[in-house]
């Protein structure tokens, strides 16, 4: 990613004032980690577009994201140990919450929806106010976050080192048996690197040249989406998203200021990370506050409820500002069909992503 050397540097420099417990190296590996070869279909391999590139100070290993795998399902990293990062993040809701917001530890609520982990290898940003530059530093926050985990790190470091299971894996990824809050933040975003969606019915049919893979349904929603529909404006393939923070015109008075809310600056309010559309079909409710509860609801927002008045509105919304956004009920019937053609269902099952042997 663009900002990787950077990210890495900022990362290590925030791991160092947080890492609570630093133990002593413990045993040393003779075994160098091996590089982790990304699962990609042959057309992704020669867009150039989806090269991925990883932060120099944390390759992404077999051994690391296997060390990441058990971490995403350790409910060790919460507090009260009741919660892992699987528990909002599920498989087969392509890694969202099937719930509009998320509980933590102590019963309390948080306040977005939890965006699915899909295609992270390509992202810039991370949460819905882009408050993260890396998947590093954003796996620092939800051990730490009193709505989350609610956890602190000397505890959750501790308590690893002390599980005779996770020593060996840390060795395995990192040379020695030290447990400490990068390393751990490390492991997680190598994992989440992997979780890779290229194979759906859509990709079989425009990337692979198979025209039997969509309905006539489906295909009439693919044009619409690309043309007068104007969805491609903010969702473009492969990745059907954009690497922008926008404001759509969800409220006309809004309780959530997104990015704004977090930096105060005007032209951020009411500005959220754009979401991938692939495995839509699987990751509702919708929107940052999961306000939607079926792709129904949310292109019938887009056909007709769009606030066009907020100072704020992007210029990607320009065709409804102007009118230009018109859907029949078959125009919505067919939309809805082509989203879910973009569901990956080897994705929402695939044993690799799903929770270690015990």
């Amino acid at each position: 990613m663009a900002f990787s050397t950077y990210n890495g540097m900022l990362v290590i420099s925030l791991a160092l004032s947080a890492c609570g417990s630093q133990q002593p190296g413990g045993h040393r590996s003779t075994q160098v980690p091996t590089t982790y070869r990304f699962d990609l279909p042959t057309w992704a391999k020669a867009d150039t577009s989806l090269r991925i590139d990883v932060p120099y100070d944390n390759p992404t290993t077999v051994e690391g994201v296997a060390l990441g795998r058990a971490l995403f399902y350790e409910k060790g990293l919460s507090a009260d140990g009741s919660i892992s990062c699987a528990s909002c993040h599920q498989q087969a809701h392509a890694f969202a919450d099937p719930r509009a917001v998320s509980p933590g530890v102590d019963g309390s609520m948080g306040t977005r929806n939890a965006q699915p982990l899909i295609n992270l290898a390509w992202d810039h940003f991370f949460f819905w106010d882009a408050r993260a530059l890396s998947l590093e530093l954003q796996a620092f926050e939800p051990v730490r976050g009193h709505r989350e985990m609610g956890s602190v790190w000397n505890v959750v470091t501790e308590r690893l080192r002390r599980d005779p299971r996770y020593p060996p894996l840390f060795r395995a990824a990192f040379d020695d048996e030290r447990v400490d809050s990068m390393r751990i933040a490390f492991a997680l975003a190598q994992f989440e690197r992997t979780l890779i969606s290229l194979n759906s019915r859509y990709d079989r049919y425009y990337m692979e040249g198979d025209l039997t893979a969509m309905t006539a349904s489906e295909v009439r929603g693919r044009n619409l989406f690309f043309t007068s529909a104007h969805c491609v404006d903010c969702h473009e393939p492969p990745l059907f998203k954009h690497h922008e923070v926008s404001n759509i015109g969800l409220d006309s008075i809004p309780t959530d200021r997104g990015m704004g809310e977090r930096t105060g600056l005007p032209w951020h309010m009411d500005r959220f990370k754009t979401p991938t559309l692939r495995n839509i079909e699987f990751t509702g409710p919708y929107m940052h506050d999961g306000r939607f509860a079926t792709l129904e609801e949310v292109v019938d927002f887009y056909a007709d409820l769009v606030i066009t008045t907020s100072p704020t509105l992007d210029a990607h919304m320009l065709p409804w500002v102007q009118g230009e956004v018109r859907l029949s009920t078959q125009d919505r019937r067919d939309l809805v069909a082509f989203l879910n053609a973009l569901t990956d269902s080897a994705f929402l099952s695939d044993p690799r992503s799903g929770p270690p042997e015990p």
